[in-house]
C-alpha cells in the first residue's frame, strides 16, 4: 500500500538534519513499527492457541488474520470512545 504524507518546509529542514533520504527514513520507520506490531500479534496468538489447544494457521500472513478472526486484535478505531455508563 502506498501512503502519502506532507511535511512543512520547517519539518523537512529538521528531517534533513538527521537523514539524507527523508522518504527512506519515513518508510523504514513505518516498516519497522509494523514489524514490531506483527511480532506482538504473533506472540499473543501463539500463547492463546497453546492455552486453548487451537491449531495455529500456517504462515505469518495467515496467523495475523487468525488473530483478527479470533478477536485477539482489532484495528484501532477512529471513533472517540464513549463515556462509561453511570
Amino acid at each position: 500500500m502506498d501512503y502519502k504524507i506532507t511535511l512543512t518546509t520547517t519539518e523537512k529542514k529538521a528531517m534533513d538534519t538527521i537523514t539524507n533520504d527523508v522518504h527512506e527514513w519515513i518508510k523504514n520507520a513505518a516498516q519497522n513499527r509494523a514489524r514490531i506490531a506483527k511480532i506482538e500479534i504473533l506472540n499473543t496468538l501463539i500463547k492463546y492457541c497453546n492455552e486453548n489447544a487451537i491449531t495455529l494457521a500456517t504462515g505469518e500472513e495467515a496467523q495475523v488474520q487468525q488473530a483478527y478472526d479470533l478477536k485477539l486484535v482489532e484495528a484501532v478505531s477512529s471513533e472517540k470512545p464513549s463515556p462509561p455508563s453511570p
